[in-house]
């Protein structure tokens, strides 16, 4: 079965292919698909999230193969823009250390390289997490409370709400057990694409540190804070991540208050 997808743009000249984060799909892209009309936008759900949620099992492995899939059959010239947050950033990763050829320019945020530490003890607890928030994710309670916590808007709530049904309590542990138990992968070194690793400033301290691992990896990479913003800040700043990234993929000068420190220091942006 093929991944579902959104496309946009198909006259354009160059394409941008959008990965979501985890527990969630192709939606959360809206403001950036909206911004970039003059781009060709391709936005998959990815397996066992959304519209593919029938396709399965996930794997990071496994999506990126179909990304890349998508790039070489759907993108012009059979390459592309990739642009990821948290479990698409990761899928990105793979895809730079698979086949580096079909990315032009690659925006990747709050992507987790480190594993877990106490991984055995990590897994029973996931496994007790899931039954017990099994029964009860699908309840508007909690999913206005996880939608707080992500700072997404009130408007969003139906999207977030069929996410969360469509995605059963199997699916979830194998997503999560993916994106938590993520290793850097083999061969990042080669891949001398222009990447741009950024963090929310109100991430998680670990997330910071994956993404100083992948500055020290990557031979052609910067990197880059936004400042104010937690985790999925292309819905808390859609302005500010739309400017970053087309500044990005056109070479251009970042945003307004940008200052280009390369490697071990972010940039910091805010607005």
């Amino acid at each position: 079965m093929d991944l579902y997808v959104k496309e946009t743009g198909k006259n354009r000249d160059k394409t941008i292919i959008f990965l979501h984060g985890g527990g969630i799909a192709g939606w959360m892209w809206y403001k950036q698909v909206e911004a970039f009309s003059d781009y060709h936008c391709i936005v998959p759900d990815l397996p066992e999230h959304g519209k593919s949620a029938e396709i399965m099992p996930f794997t990071i492995h496994g999506a990126a193969d179909m990304v890349i899939n998508i790039i070489k059959n759907q993108a012009h010239n059979g390459k592309a823009h990739l642009v990821g947050i948290s479990l698409g950033a990761q899928i990105i990763v793979q895809i730079l250390s698979k086949a580096p050829e079909v990315v032009d320019h690659a925006l990747i945020s709050g992507t987790l390289v480190r594993s877990i530490p106490y991984k055995e003890s990590f897994l029973k607890l996931l496994n007790y997490l899931i039954k017990v928030y099994g029964p009860v994710k699908d309840t508007d309670f909690f999913i206005k409370a996880n939608m707080r916590m992500y700072h997404i808007p009130k408007s969003l709530f139906n999207e977030f709400k069929e996410s969360t049904y469509l995605i059963r309590n199997d699916s979830l542990n194998r997503i999560l057990k993916e994106n938590m138990l993520f290793k850097m992968p083999h061969g990042l070194k080669k891949a001398n694409v222009p990447v741009l690793v950024m963090t929310g400033q109100k991430e998680h301290v670990i997330l910071k540190e994956s993404a100083r691992d992948l500055l020290h990896l990557l031979p052609n990479s910067l990197g880059a804070m936004a400042l104010k913003v937690g985790h999925l800040w292309n819905i808390e700043n859609p302005e500010l991540f739309n400017e970053t990234l087309r500044a990005w993929i056109t070479d251009e000068n970042m945003p307004k208050g940008v200052e280009p420190i390369k490697k071990i220091v972010f940039f910091m942006i805010h607005k």
